[in-house]
């Protein structure tokens, strides 16, 4: 099979040449990438990344397919991928069609066969720049006047939260948690349900007292494309409900809780996606975790908040409790999806609050 050639154009003048692989269209973007070795599905389907190109470091996708079961949303927000390599006979027990496959028949470019070590060192110096995926034979100035005259994409978590609540149940059910959907991985919803929880998905803009009138026993900030000033109504919530439930918040939902307590986020230019270590504080123990994330707090000093994890090396806050208001937070991904598994544990603190909280409401 011939496939046509592309390149991925920065808004700096770099170019970087490939070959098809996907759905043949163009594409203008922000440019970020992601260190994770396995779990292209659950990065292409996952609404954090809504509006960008991702360019993947680990030098092979594709090769166990798309499988129906590993999908983190209802539909893909991401702009384009960037690989190294792209395998189109996937083996896989569990594959329903291959990666290309999935990328052309929800509109979605690739590029492969690019210098991607190089390619995420540029980025790393521009700090997130803009790209455009295009035709190889677009000369550079055209594709430039390209990125210069289309507006920045939509990477809002109004675009990717639901518009109506929806709802997962499991049998002899022992919680009731409200998942405030700010671009939710359908994970985590997984992983509260095999812990015995069913789960109420429910709008961002979702008022406090609609939340409140579900009677849950906790709520669940998700993760989302947004900054925080971005979605003053979720802040708004976590402010009503604040000290009255036990609240759980995962990435964007983390950032929304330590800006409420009054922590200062910093911007991180072009971020941190896919593994990463942190240190757990209680035990010392250096674990891997999966972020996406472009915020950090230096420092959580006069907040009320107690650090419990913090990355290696930085030293920032990547974890946080307030016991008293029953509020945990952290700001990397604890579902376990993709990748390691090392803090699927935590998601038993939140759980534990809920117990508590009810325990201390019966007596």
């Amino acid at each position: 099979m011939i496939r046509r050639k592309k390149k991925l154009v920065l808004d700096n003048g770099q170019v970087f040449e490939g070959i098809l692989f996907g759905a043949d269209c163009d594409k203008v973007s922000e440019v970020v990438f992601n260190t994770s070795v396995v779990g292209y599905q659950e990065i292409v389907s996952d609404p954090s990344y809504a509006g960008q190109i991702v360019v993947m470091t680990y030098p092979l996708a594709g090769n166990y397919g798309i499988t129906d079961e590993d999908y983190e949303a209802k539909q893909s927000y991401i702009d384009g991928i960037i690989v190294r390599e792209c395998c189109d006979t996937p083996s896989n027990f569990r594959l329903t069609r291959t990666l290309e496959e999935e990328l052309e028949e929800n509109g979605i470019p690739c590029i492969s066969e690019v210098d991607t070590r190089m390619l995420a060192k540029a980025v790393r110096r521009a700090g997130r720049p803009r790209g455009a995926i295009v035709d190889a034979d677009m000369p550079v100035e055209d594709a430039l006047a390209l990125i210069r005259n289309t507006p920045a994409g939509e990477r809002s978590v109004r675009r990717v939260s639901c518009r109506k609540r929806w709802l997962t149940r499991t049998p002899n059910h022992r919680f009731s948690v409200v998942a405030v959907d700010c671009g939710i991985k359908h994970s985590i919803i997984r992983l509260l349900a095999s812990r015995g929880c069913n789960v109420t998905i429910v709008p961002f803009d979702t008022a406090a007292g609609d939340v409140l009138a579900y009677n849950p026993d906790g709520v669940l900030l998700s993760n989302g494309p947004d900054n925080v000033p971005d979605v003053p109504e979720v802040s708004a919530l976590f402010h009503a409900i604040k000290g009255r439930i036990p609240v759980l918040g995962t990435g964007l939902g983390a950032e929304i809780i330590g800006t409420c307590y009054g922590a200062v986020p910093k911007w991180m230019g072009c971020g941190i996606h896919g593994d990463h270590p942190v240190r757990e504080l209680e035990s010392g123990r250096i674990e891997t975790a999966v972020m996406n994330q472009s915020y950090c707090f230096e420092s959580l000093e006069g907040t009320g908040l107690t650090p419990t994890h913090v990355s290696v090396p930085e030293g920032y806050a990547a974890g946080f409790i307030n016991r008293e208001d029953k509020v945990f937070g952290v700001q990397f991904q604890i579902e376990a999806a993709p990748g390691p598994r090392d803090n699927v544990k935590l998601i038993d603190i939140f759980i534990k609050m809920m117990e508590e909280n009810k325990d201390a409401e019966k007596n």
